[in-house]
């Protein structure tokens, strides 16, 4: 990709799928990889800028949706 992220940005690293927060996007070092971490907090990882691309709205989404889906899966949703 191009373009740089800015730092907080929500990026996908299309190497894994993961979506990530942009904590340090490189620029400093003349565009080298982005350091992203788990929008809930957690473990950081490095990714080439090759392989991170802009959240969708989708992807924003799909951590959600997972969550009510195993929820519904398991008895412990609002609706039974």
């Amino acid at each position: 990709m191009s373009d740089v992220l800015e730092n907080g940005a929500l990026a996908v690293d299309t190497r894994t799928g993961a979506l990530g927060v942009v904590m340090d996007n490189g620029a400093h070092a003349g565009g080298g990889c982005y350091s992203l971490r788990p929008p809930g907090g957690g473990i950081e990882w490095t990714a080439d800028p090759e392989d991170v691309r802009p959240a969708t709205n989708a992807d924003r989404l799909r951590p959600a949706l997972t969550e009510i889906n195993a929820r519904s899966r398991y008895g412990n949703s609002a609706w039974g």
